[in-house]
């Protein structure tokens, strides 16, 4: 009796360790999609607070996946032979030391100084039309400071750290899956990856919410008079506490690192008999599986497991148009609150918060409603290629209508508008109503006038007088606003309009039926992945997928689609030596077409290898599919729920890792 209960409470035990560590992975998968998801929202907070084009942002954004790549090889082949538990705690501390060197420059610099002609001007009512006047904002008389000013480089501290977070995410998902299917039954395990995947749903919801609130909080809150503040969120020149995030990320990531420390190497199987002997002999017999998978698999099944994939044609067709796509959906997702703003006027804060509400329910749900159809139907993979393509094509299909939810440009005079509000692509700045006011003509402080336009300063609206502070603030005495009244004009542009608002609730109700239906297509498309290619390949097919798609997509897409961007800049930031910053106004026609055009034009390229892809599979016949009726055949059924489990399990991996993570 006493033996029996000695081997229950081993049992409990290592049953117990197992949870633990189910635990354990499903925060380190909320810590790591926190950050990853709150970095991509506060892109343009960076932009603006280190005055970088957004091509340069770009590069900050795939230094992640740089980072990443430069142990992706090392984890998959060697991870196994280490402990692993100890290795995914390091990686979880080192992604906490990334955050924190990102949030290090709010730091080392001075305060955020933002473009204002008022600022430090009230008393002298320089900033005003007053003829005969000196210019404010002069060039420095000492070019060497902007040389040796110190926040000009400090964008590089976001970028290591970015790198080093990728580097410490890498353990995370190959190590922490695989340590879950070692040590749990078969028929368990994708019940405890759908533990893991909650926590990676889960992760980008806080990462978000995270964002929106740091995103309407000043970025120098505590050290300045928010009294004193002209700007408001909804400005291109606000600037919010994106280093405060970054903090509490880097704290989540070391806390989530803690249990791992305490974890065993190996685990007992999830269900064995705790048989000193069974554990023993089963130890030694995956010891001997392992160096001989070691000694073999590696040097000996490499190169002829490469030339397999590469000569496989579903599959490198399959890799041709991830990547194509994963160009579309990287671009338009990272830079949506962008578009958010300039298109419809949103602050950043308000942008991030509805592209969470909107977006990241419906993929969600896709995601379930595909894995259970898949499951329910029992799903081929001729068929589950074809509603992977006709549910991607409706979608398509249906994005078009995004061209037709529009807002005009901010009507700003002398840069959209002319000073009587009549539409022209001719910059002129300067009119006859401020010709003699001597104003600076770079300065980005705009105000809206009552007639309902905007102008790029005070001055340049020709106002002469002032009443109240901060953000309260009127002008008269407009000599360039032509109203039957007292002319006058308030700080900030002019509100876009209701109207511009319904345009707004139309697109972010067409993104979330466009989110759903693609990620209801995710995991049918994911199985022809898995499919196309031999069992014993697998790991390797979905390892050289995910470095193809990051490689050819993930780095090179936000860099070269935010230099697109910046040339539909039509104003950008003047530094006090009068080289130029971040953007302040975009061509939003010119933006829209270029931000829904070119992935649109991707997408429909991908169709073409896609269709290609149903061609073939009409004559190929699939590994462990019958020729005539793409049944599985009766010799392989006896292992085919152990087969469907590892399959459900690669899909949340491979799904995990790339498919959600662009997504959010």
């Amino acid at each position: 009796m006493g033996e029996t209960e000695k081997i229950e409470t081993r049992r409990v035990r290592c049953l117990s360790k197992l949870k633990m560590f189910l635990l354990a992975i499903t925060c380190a998968f909320v810590s790591k999609t926190l950050s990853g998801s709150y970095m991509n929202s506060m892109l343009t907070q960076i932009e603006r607070q280190f005055n970088i084009p957004t091509s340069l942002v770009g590069f900050i954004n795939g230094s992640f996946e740089i980072g990443n790549l430069f142990l992706i090889i090392f984890v998959s082949y060697f991870g196994t032979k280490l402990h692993r538990p100890i290795m995914i705690g390091i990686g979880c501390v080192v992604m906490g030391l990334g955050c924190f060197l990102q949030s290090l420059p709010h730091f080392l610099m001075d305060r955020y100084e933002y473009e204002s002609t008022v600022l430090g001007n009230l008393s002298s009512n320089s900033f005003l039309c007053t003829e005969n006047g000196t210019q404010i904002f002069r060039p420095t008389e000492d070019p060497s400071e902007c040389v040796k000013e110190v926040k000009s480089l400090m964008w590089v501290y976001v970028l290591v750290g970015n790198m080093i977070r990728g580097i410490g995410e890498t353990p995370i998902m190959p190590l922490g899956i695989s340590y879950i299917e070692d040590f749990a039954k078969s028929e368990n395990s994708p019940l405890y990856i759908g533990f893991v995947e909650t926590g990676a749903i889960i992760g980008p919801l806080f990462g978000l919410m995270l964002a929106s609130f740091c995103a309407n909080i000043y970025v120098d809150t505590g050290s300045v008079n928010a009294d004193d503040l002209t700007i408001t969120p909804t400005d291109t020149r606000w600037v919010g506490a994106w280093w405060f995030g970054l903090l509490i990320c880097a704290g989540v990531n070391v806390l989530t690192a803690i249990p791992f420390f305490f974890l065993p190497k190996t685990l007992a199987k999830e269900g064995l008999e705790d048989n000193a002997d069974i554990i023993k002999n089963d130890k030694e017999e995956k010891q001997k599986e392992k160096v001989k998978k070691e000694n073999d698999g590696i040097t000996k099944d490499f190169l002829p497991f490469m030339k397999s994939l590469f000569c496989n044609p579903i599959y490198m067709i399959f890799i041709l148009i991830s990547v194509i796509q994963f160009n579309a959906f990287v671009n338009m997702m990272f830079f949506m609150p962008k578009y958010l703003e300039q298109q419809y006027g949103k602050s950043t804060s308000d942008a991030v918060f509805l592209i969470g509400i909107y977006n990241l329910p419906p993929i969600c749900i896709g995601y379930i409603f595909g894995g259970l159809i898949m499951k329910k139907f029992k799903i081929t993979v001729k068929q589950a290629a074809h509603i992977a393509f006709w549910l991607s094509l409706a979608d398509f299909f249906l994005y078009f209508l995004c061209f037709l939810m529009i807002c005009d440009n901010s009507s700003v005079a002398g840069i959209t508008t002319s000073y009587k509000g009549i539409q022209q692509d001719l910059h002129a700045i300067l009119a006859d109503c401020n010709m003699d006011c001597n104003c600076p003509t770079k300065i980005w402080d705009p105000v809206c006038g009552s007639n309902g336009l905007s102008y790029m300063s005070a001055c340049l609206a020709g106002c002469e007088t002032f009443v109240g502070i901060g953000l309260n603030m009127v002008f008269k005495n407009c000599s360039c606003i032509q109203t039957l009244g007292n002319s006058s004009a308030v700080l900030g542009l002019c509100s876009k309009g209701d109207d511009c608002s319904m345009m707004l609730q139309y697109f972010l109700i067409l993104s979330s039926i466009s989110s759903f239906i693609y990620s209801l297509s995710a995991i049918p498309g994911y199985m022809v992945l898995l499919r196309c290619i031999k069992p014993e390949e697998k790991s390797l097919g979905v390892g050289l997928h995910t470095f193809s798609t990051r490689v050819f997509a993930g780095i090179p897409a936000p860099i070269y689609f935010g230099a697109l961007m910046d040339s539909t800049c039509l104003h950008w930031a003047t530094f006090k030596c009068g080289e130029s910053g971040a953007c302040r106004i975009y061509d939003s026609t010119n933006f829209r077409y270029l931000y829904l055009g070119l992935p649109t034009a991707l997408r429909g390229l991908s169709f073409i290898p896609a269709f290609l892809i149903l061609i073939i599979l009409r004559k190929h016949h699939l590994p462990g599919e019958n020729a005539s009726s793409g049944t599985v055949p009766a010799e392989a059924k006896v292992t085919g729920k152990e087969n469907e489990c590892r399959e459900m399990d690669q899909i949340s991996k491979a799904l995990n890792n790339d498919e959600l993570k662009t997504k959010l």
